[in-house]
């Protein structure tokens, strides 16, 4: 399995925070960044192969500098997307599409957000995935109906199989919100370049497996874990704060 970090956001809302400094390497633990913590979510993960992290041009150097410290025992990459302006951005699918593409990837992936930080491991997921043999989203409990509108919202069977998932709703039919965290079985990456020719929205993540659902069997994961997301300047003093940053 390969783990592919989407890292080619500009965070544009943290300005002036992430103008020269992309949003995965803001210090939040001392100097330890986002994606520091992130990866060492992934090197417990013994089938973890690799970890690609795609991002843009502007950044591009950034990632290529922490990549050289980082002292992880998984073998990392750094994919350059190519774009230099938030308005010329390829989006979280088009991003994915692209690393498949480049690096002719034939595995088992784990697509996960840049911007995260969890507040939980891996393990169980990824055991999940195996247990149900199916393209996997990870889903949790969101209360809050402005959070539900800022995500991905899914209705579930008993057997948490997908029947609908909405990208950002109004009126959101559930209270279970999508985040960005999806495993795709090697068969259904050849379907990220069908979804894009058919003219489906590049942008979001959770779109594609919104498209996909309807398709073949999508399976959700539950967790109660915390999934924070660095969204405003408060929130990141929040998290420092917490994290002891």
């Amino acid at each position: 399995m390969i783990a592919l970090i989407l890292a080619a956001g500009y965070a544009t809302r943290l300005y002036p925070l992430t103008k020269d400094t992309p949003k995965p390497l803001l210090p939040v633990q001392g100097s330890r960044t986002i994606l520091d913590l992130l990866l060492d979510r992934l090197e417990v993960l013994d089938e973890i192969t690799e970890v690609l992290i795609v991002t843009n041009d502007r950044f591009f150097r950034a990632f290529e500098q922490w990549s050289q410290k980082y002292r992880g025992t998984k073998p990392i990459r750094i994919l350059n997307d190519g774009t230099t302006s938030p308005e010329g951005r390829l989006g979280a699918i088009g991003d994915i599409q692209f690393a498949i593409g480049r690096e002719q990837i034939q595995d088992d992936l784990l697509v996960l957000a840049g911007d995260n930080v969890l507040g939980f491991g891996l393990e169980e997921y990824l055991s999940y995935f195996h247990k149900v043999d199916k393209d996997c989203i990870l889903v949790r409990t969101v209360d809050d109906i402005r959070e539900l509108r800022s995500v991905g919202v899914a209705e579930l069977d008993a057997e948490m199989r997908v029947l609908s998932l909405e990208e950002k709703p109004q009126a959101p039919r559930t209270n279970i919100g999508v985040f960005a965290l999806y495993i795709y079985k090697r068969s259904t990456l050849t379907l990220f370049s069908r979804y894009l020719a058919e003219g489906g929205n590049p942008d979001a993540p959770s779109y594609f497996p919104e498209w996909l659902h309807s398709r073949q069997e999508v399976r959700a994961y539950y967790t109660d874990g915390a999934i924070d997301d660095v969204g405003t300047p408060e929130a990141y003093a929040e998290m420092r704060a917490r994290l002891g940053g």
